[in-house]
């Protein structure tokens, strides 16, 4: 039997959060689909690192490694992936220090960054478009909430 450190929550919790896991869970798969389908010659966690460093321009790859949840290691061979097709640049070695050396986006790859968004808004505008009104309005009133969520 699984233990967990928090105290039980209320059964709506516990019924509302299952049916939102599920939720996302299939949201996720068919924005994974959309992804796929893109043909972008980037992997998943590619595109979701040129997003990060576009959101936080300077950032260094232990940083980037910290916040994707992967190895130093890994995240170096990403970056250099990056680079080397002229996405990503490194920014000179800090001076206070020399092993670090902030990333930032190239014209291109700040290009391609803007394109995946525009391409994942439309996406996800043409399944929000399929709603009715009142459907609409509650997914309005989700909005707070789920940011809330997403807090640590």
């Amino acid at each position: 039997m699984m233990t967990t450190s928090y105290d039980t929550p209320n059964p709506r919790a516990v019924a509302l959060s299952e049916d939102l896991r599920t939720a996302f869970k299939l949201l996720m798969r068919e924005v994974r689909r959309d992804a796929e389908r893109q043909d972008t010659g980037l992997s998943m966690l590619q595109t979701m690192l040129l997003g990060s460093i576009g959101d936080h321009p300077g950032i260094g790859v232990a940083e980037l490694a910290r916040m994707q949840q992967v190895r130093s290691p890994t995240m170096s061979a990403q970056v250099k992936a990056l680079a080397s097709v002229g996405l990503v640049s490194r920014a000179a070695p800090d001076p206070a220090d020399r092993r670090r050396a902030g990333l930032t986006l190239t014209p291109a790859g700040e290009e391609r960054v803007q394109a995946l968004r525009n391409h994942r808004i439309d996406w996800l505008a043409q399944r929000v478009a399929r709603l009715s009104p009142v459907q609409m309005d509650a997914l309005a009133a989700a909005i707070e909430p789920l940011n809330l969520l997403a807090k640590p």
